[in-house]
């Protein structure tokens, strides 16, 4: 069911090799491995495990006969068996692949080395120990999906191959591996699990398996604004960009880490270094904000009409309302067509909820991205909306949650 692009490179240096791989993937000068074994960019896409690979040549593309598919339905069956200590005819969970899936090779090595402890620990993953059925996903669980990536990873890999040569990047891929199985490791099991971390790239999920306590919005941002700190930990000089997914419980999984993906390519595209949270509800809507980790404590820093903060769960529906009123009378425009919109007024009703916070007004340029000043106050408007729309969905106990 699936087809995967398997990119190369070479030359007589490490660096003239990643450099040449980077050619190749902008070419799309793939290759994959196909049906009777051997590597063709024409016929990848019947790039599928089956019993007698390597055995005997078939004809790419050839429509399988009633018995040939048979035997590939048995192998997949046995397979899945055979990963989960299961005798032949047993019934598998799927922790590893489901018996109806036709996986490519690539794909199917990828599901292999999660079971296998040892191989599992050599390349920095964590094995597979257990499906993911303890997941509760009904009306009041939500989750949260994290997905993260080091910034810039290719520039700094060709930097310390010019500098260092084999002995730095075999030092940096070290610390990162180290870090991924540490990372894996340290996650509270009550908070959720760690899919994979991989190198530089994770991902993650915050869930509850008991009915009865449903995970908490609030502790899941607690976790989020620590785990710039836990990145540093493998000390490597390179940033991180996450994309956060609160999604309630009829958001398909598919789409779940779709939105996963495109909330941490919009944090990479707003200047890297920063996490975008993403709220998708059930209807498929969502409202989202994306925040700097150095400024990410804002959220803690909001104070209601009644002076009620962070530790004393203060009532977000104040500046809720009070911006949506604004919006309604178009004291505050969000006209994507204005070229100058004023934001005299959305600084205002910031700075009257984030006391603490006036010195933001130096930094924007680090906080929204460096735009021409008529540009940046449209973009200053933006960033305190989503700020508002996205803590009130997370930080206040409220009925559509």
């Amino acid at each position: 069911l699936y087809t995967w692009e398997i990119f190369w490179g070479h030359g007589d240096s490490i660096e003239s090799a990643m450099k040449n791989l980077e050619t190749r993937k902008l070419r799309r000068d793939w290759t994959a491995i196909n049906w009777i074994g051997d590597s063709s960019s024409l016929t990848g896409t019947d790039a599928i495990a089956w019993p007698r690979l390597g055995l005997e040549h078939r004809e790419p593309g050839r429509q399988l006969s009633d018995t040939e598919k048979a035997e590939l339905k048995d192998f997949y069956q046995r397979l899945s068996c055979v990963l989960e200590n299961l005798p032949p005819d047993g019934k598998p969970e799927g922790k590893f692949l489901v018996p109806n899936e036709r996986l490519s090779i690539p794909e199917l090595v990828k599901r292999l080395v999660t079971r296998d402890e040892d191989i599992a620990r050599n390349i920095g993953i964590s094995p597979l120990e257990a499906g993911f059925s303890d997941i509760i996903r009904e009306p009041e669980h939500w989750t949260g999906w994290f997905m993260g990536d080091g910034d810039r990873v290719g520039k700094k890999l060709q930097d310390i191959a010019q500098k260092e040569g084999d002995q730095g990047l075999k030092k940096f891929s070290e610390a990162m591996r180290a870090w991924g199985e540490n990372f894996i490791k340290n996650l509270p099991k009550d908070k959720g699990r760690i899919v994979y971390a991989g190198g530089d790239d994770f991902l993650g999920v915050i869930y509850s398996s008991q009915p009865e306590k449903p995970p908490e919005p609030i502790e899941a941002l607690e976790w989020l604004m620590g785990l710039s700190d836990e990145w540093k930990k493998h000390g490597q000089d390179i940033n991180l960009s996450v994309g956060f997914v609160w999604a309630g419980h009829r958001v398909p999984q598919r789409d779940i880490l779709q939105h996963c993906r495109e909330a941490e390519k919009r944090a990479k595209s707003l200047g890297r270094d920063r996490l975008t949270i993403r709220v998708v509800f059930n209807s498929g809507q969502y409202v989202q904000w994306t925040c700097p980790w150095d400024y990410l404590h804002i959220l803690k820093q909001y104070k209601d009409r009644d002076g009620k903060s962070w530790d004393q769960k203060p009532n977000w529906s104040h500046v809720y309302k009070d911006l949506a009123h604004l919006k309604n009378r178009h004291a505050i425009s969000f006209n994507p067509k204005e070229n100058s919109p004023d934001d005299e007024l959305a600084l205002a009703l910031f700075q009257l909820y984030f006391q603490d916070e006036k010195n933001l007004e130096k930094n924007w340029k680090h906080i929204v991205g460096d735009y021409p000043n008529p540009e940046q106050s449209k973009q200053i408007i933006y960033w305190i909306s989503d700020l508002i729309n996205v803590g009130w969905q997370l930080c206040s106990n409220i009925s559509s949650l």
